[in-house]
C-alpha cells in the first residue's frame, strides 16, 4: 500500500469511525441506561432506531451539499452538530430526551460517514478505491472490537453519562484531522451548482440503475442483519447468558474480528476473481451460513459458543460484500459521486432502522429472534445477488 493510501486510510477511517464509535461504545451501557431512566428494554432500543433514522435521511442532504460546497464544508457542518448533541445525550434526564438528542447526534454522524465515500471516488477509482475502501472499513471494525471494551472502561468508574462527553471530544479530534490533514477533493470548477431540477434528475438516475440498487440493498440487508445484532446483544448476551459487561464487549470483539479479518481481503480478492464474483461469492457464503445458524438455534443447540462461533462466520461473509459493494455502486456515478454515496448510505440505514424497529415490537430476548431476523435479511440478499447482479444496468451522468 503507498502512502497516500494509507494516509488517506487514516484521516477517512477514523472520521468514519465516529458515527460506529457512538454507537458501540455504549452498548455495554444499554441495559444501564434503561435501568437508570426507568425504559423498557424497546425504549432503550428507540436510541438505537433514532440514530439510524437521522443517519440516514440525512445523508441526502450532505451527498448533494458536497457536491455544491465541496467535501470540507459539510464536514465541519456534521461534526459541530454532532459534539453538540453528544453533550445533549450526557446530560439526558429521561430517555425521551436521550432518543430525541440520539436523532440529532444521528444528523451530525450522516456526514462523516456519507462524505468520505465521496472523497474516495474522488481519488480513486477500480482496484485502487477498493483497497482504500477495505483499508477505511478495516479502521471501522475496529470500533466495534475497542470501543464496547473502552465503553465499559468508562462506564465503571464515570457511569454511562462520560460516555458522550467522550465521543464528543472524539468529535473535536475529527474536526482537527479535517482542519489539518484532509485536503479539498472536489476542487470549485468540479463543483455542481445546486438546482433542484439537477438533484431529482440524478435521483432518477441512481433509482433506475438496478445495478445501483442491487448492490446497495445487498450491503442494507447485510447492514440490517448487524444492526438488529447491535441492538439486541447487549441484553441477549448479558440478560439471557448473564455474561458481565467486560464478558459481553469482549464476545462482542469476536463477532467484530470476522468482519474485520475477511474485509482486508476484499481487494486482493476482486484483483484476482473479479468484484461481481467476490459480491455473489460471499452473499452465498453469508446465506449458507445464516441457515445453519437458524437450523442450529432451531433445533436447541443455541449455546453462547455455537451463537458466538457462527456469528463469527456469518459477519465475517459480510466483510467481503460490503466494501466491494460499495465501491461498485458508485463506479459509474463518479459525476454524481456525492448523491450515489448519499443514497446509497440513506436506503442501506433507512432499511436497518426499519428492522430493528419490526425487531423490537416482538423481541423476546432469546437467540431465536435475533437468528430468525439474520436469515430473513440473508435470504433477500441472495436473491437480490441473483437478479440484480446478472445483468448490470449502469445510467451514467456527465
Amino acid at each position: 500500500m503507498n502512502k497516500e493510501i494509507f494516509r488517506m486510510a487514516l484521516i477517512l477511517g477514523s472520521l468514519s469511525w465516529l458515527g460506529p464509535f457512538a454507537i458501540d461504545m455504549y452498548l455495554p451501557a444499554m441495559p444501564i441506561i434503561a435501568d437508570d431512566l426507568n425504559a423498557s428494554v424497546s425504549g432503550s432500543q428507540a436510541t438505537l432506531m433514532a440514530f439510524f433514522l437521522s443517519f440516514g435521511a440525512s445523508q441526502l442532504i450532505y451527498g448533494p451539499a458536497s457536491d455544491v460546497f465541496g467535501r470540507k464544508a459539510p464536514l465541519y457542518f456534521g461534526l459541530t452538530i454532532f459534539a453538540i448533541a453528544s453533550l445533549g445525550c450526557a446530560i439526558a434526564p429521561t430517555i425521551e430526551w436521550l432518543v430525541g438528542m440520539r436523532f440529532v447526534q444521528g444528523i451530525g454522524a450522516a456526514a462523516v460517514m456519507s462524505i468520505p465515500r465521496a472523497v474516495i471516488r474522488d481519488c480513486f477509482v477500480g482496484n485502487e478505491a477498493t483497497r482504500l475502501m477495505s483499508t477505511v472499513m478495516l479502521i471501522i471494525a475496529v470500533s466495534p472490537m475497542f470501543a464496547p471494551l473502552l465503553g465499559t472502561a468508562v462506564i465503571a468508574p464515570f457511569g454511562w453519562r462520560a460516555i458522550f462527553v467522550a465521543v464528543a471530544v472524539a468529535s473535536l479530534v475529527g474536526f482537527a484531522m479535517t482542519t489539518f490533514g484532509l485536503k479539498e477533493t472536489l476542487p470549485k470548477e468540479k463543483r455542481s451548482p445546486f438546482k433542484f431540477s439537477t438533484m431529482l434528475k440524478a435521483f432518477a438516475v441512481l433509482f433506475s440503475d438496478t445495478h445501483f440498487l442491487g448492490l446497495t440493498f445487498i450491503g442494507a440487508m447485510g447492514m440490517a442483519s448487524f444492526f438488529v445484532f447491535l441492538a439486541t446483544s447487549s441484553f441477549l448476551y448479558m440478560d439471557f447468558y448473564g455474561l458481565t459487561s467486560l464478558q459481553y464487549s469482549l464476545a462482542f470483539a469476536v463477532n467484530a474480528l470476522g468482519f474485520f479479518s475477511a474485509s482486508q481481503t476484499a481487494a486482493n480478492l476482486e484483483a484476482r476473481f473479479g468484484a461481481t464474483r467476490v459480491i455473489k461469492g460471499a452473499v452465498t457464503g453469508y446465506f449458507m451460513s445464516a441457515v445453519l445458524l437458524f437450523a442450529l438455534v432451531f433445533i436447541g443447540q443455541d449455546s453462547f459458543y455455537v451463537l458466538v462461533v457462527m456469528l463469527f462466520c456469518t459477519y465475517a461473509f459480510l466483510g467481503l460484500v460490503l466494501p466491494t459493494a460499495m465501491v461498485l455502486a458508485l463506479e459509474d456515478h463518479g459525476a454524481i459521486a456525492g448523491t450515489a454515496s448519499s443514497l446509497g448510505g440513506t436506503l442501506q440505514m433507512m432499511t436497518g432502522a426499519a428492522v430493528i424497529a419490526i425487531v423490537s415490537v416482538g423481541f423476546d430476548v432469546t437467540p431465536l429472534s435475533l437468528v430468525t431476523t439474520i436469515v430473513i435479511c440473508a435470504s433477500i440478499a441472495v436473491l437480490l445477488a441473483g437478479f440484480s447482479l446478472s445483468k448490470p444496468l449502469a445510467v451514467v451522468v456527465e
